[in-house]
């Protein structure tokens, strides 16, 4: 089986590192977006029905119609390595000093025995690394779209022009940058002697599975590259921070490495979509079919704020998670909707509010939630300060809950995750139990990016003693354990707590995610 990743489309790397160091290491540095002295008018959209035949020069015409919106962008950024010299011996030729022969230069451990007895390590520097990408104008004054990761951490950057010489570049700066939407708002702060074009907007909503697009970008420094196919799926989860995800467009038209912040157009030559990311099946860093793109009316709607260097969102503090189907009667729900609380932060909006994990929100503000993905979308869009009705079904009775909304600050928030769970019930170290022969633990985002989970709510096993009842049940190290009875599991304390229970002799009936698909195991307790 194919060893298959999700890989972020990062900017084409120009420039070749050392053989030593084998590799060009992504810089996460942030950018302190500056304030626009101009200001960028939301675009018009189209929403009007995509209705014709494709006829021999369609895609032709949409190519020519497009390309002369779409750029190229070059970054450059300085990121911290290793100096090897001090390491094998300063001066001389590499494969001498590897194979530990004469320095000509007398210098180093390799130079005559000079330095025997001492250690020596590489010290650090700095290198400067240029990469490439792709942008598309919206505005004459030289505004445009591209990904957030595309100039994450550039020192430099650098547009060209369709239909310009490969050696004219403009330089522009980031007005502001939102990683939950892989976007970013550039300015030429150098412009051409000539009017930009813009390219126009396309409604992203309308976007069916089926329909035909077309990218056009920069893959491997081969300028304004076009590539079609259709729209293969909608609403596609894509993780862009620890436990947040974006509703992405799943496309088979080929995009590549420096397709990054490209635009994906529909039919008549209008976007509908940012490129941004591809799987890849751990053979081939390029296109098998699978890619993903941005919604447009998601970054659309979010200009505003980025002309002004600074998204604003809410936050309430819960994690959530689908409502387990079997469980509907439990919960004194006639369906599905809802969304599950799994845990709660410490000190969150949620957590004054006395909102508890096991609640289901059936409701926010007023409006019915039908599912996890649709109360995230809610609390993202409300105004932090805001108090908000929400209501919730506990123990078969609903009642309304009034939360006050928080503002998300996303880097707190990773950092606060990366320290461990943060939320109530939550135990950094592993958790053995009694009876069974299982030792668990909470589900860390490394652990959850190699058991490729959509979430971190559970517990997952890391050891099972071959000779206990969990062995004979069939249990194994990297099933998560999501249920016991009926009781969710969402740390490894909460499932030890409940196994706990269990009297010896009795049988513990789990519910486990084991290779993405939830198994019934009983275990009986010695």
């Amino acid at each position: 089986m194919l060893n298959r990743k999700i890989t972020v489309l990062y900017s084409l790397p120009i420039v070749l590192m050392s053989v030593l160091v084998g590799m060009i290491v992504a810089s996460r540095l942030g950018l302190s977006p500056a304030t626009s002295a101009q200001s960028v008018a939301t675009p018009p959209m189209n929403s009007a029905p995509l209705t014709g035949a494709l006829t021999a020069s369609t895609f032709r015409d949409i190519a020519k119609l497009a390309s002369p919106a779409v750029v190229n962008i070059r970054t450059e950024s300085r990121q911290r390595t290793q100096d090897l010299s001090d390491f094998f011996g300063g001066g001389g030729d590499l494969f001498e000093r590897f194979f530990g022969q004469p320095n000509p230069r007398g210098q180093g451990p390799g130079a005559g025995g000079g330095g025997q007895g001492q250690q020596q390590r590489p010290r650090e520097r700095e290198q400067l690394v240029q990469a490439a990408g792709t942008g598309f104008i919206i505005d004459k004054a030289g505004f445009i779209l591209t990904n957030s990761h595309v100039v994450d951490g550039a020192t430099k950057i650098a547009v060209s022009l369709y239909g310009e010489d490969e050696d004219q570049e403009y330089e522009a700066r980031v007005v502001g940058r939102d990683p939950l939407t892989d976007s970013a708002l550039l300015e030429l702060t150098e412009k051409p002697n000539h009017t930009l074009p813009e390219i126009k907007f396309g409604d992203s909503t309308q976007m069916q599975p089926g329909d035909w697009v077309m990218a056009i970008g920069n893959p491997f420094g081969y300028a304004h590259t076009v590539s079609v196919g259709v729209i293969s799926g909608l609403d596609r989860p894509f993780q862009v921070a620890n436990r947040r995800q974006a509703q992405v467009i799943q496309t088979d038209a080929a995009i590549n490495p420096g397709n990054s912040g490209g635009p994906l157009l529909n039919i008549r030559g209008e976007v509908i979509g940012m490129n941004t990311a591809i799987i890849t099946d751990g053979q081939r860093q390029g296109n098998i079919g699978i890619g993903f793109a941005i919604p447009i009316n998601v970054v659309r709607d979010l200009l505003p704020q980025l002309r002004n260097g600074k998204i604003t969102r809410g936050r309430i503090g819960v994690e959530i998670r689908p409502i387990p189907r079997e469980a509907l009667d439990e919960f004194g729900l006639k369906n599905r909707d809802g969304a599950l609380v799994g845990a709660v932060s410490s000190g969150g909006a949620a957590d004054k509010a006395g909102i508890e994990p096991g609640d289901v929100i059936v409701g926010y503000n007023g409006k019915a939630v039908k599912n996890s993905n649709e109360l995230v979308s809610m609390v993202t869009a409300t105004r932090p300060g805001s108090i908000v009705p929400v209501r919730v079904m506990r123990d078969g009775k609903e009642q309304t809950i009034n939360v006050t909304v928080d503002e998300l600050d996303l880097e707190a928030e990773g950092n606060q995750q990366g320290r461990g769970r943060g939320g109530r019930g939550a135990s950094p170290e592993p958790e053995t139990t009694a009876g069974f022969g299982l030792t668990l633990n909470n589900i860390t985002p490394d652990i959850a990016r190699q058991l490729r989970l959509e979430s971190s709510r559970g517990a997952v096993v890391v050891d099972v003693d071959p000779n206990s009842p969990a062995a004979r049940a069939g249990l194994t190290e990297g099933d998560v354990i999501l249920r016991v009875g009926q009781t969710p599991v969402g740390t490894a304390a909460d499932a030890q707590r409940e196994l706990a229970r269990v009297p010896s002799g009795g049988t513990a009936f789990l519910r486990i995610l084991r290779e993405g698909q939830e198994t019934f195991v009983p275990v009986t307790k010695e």
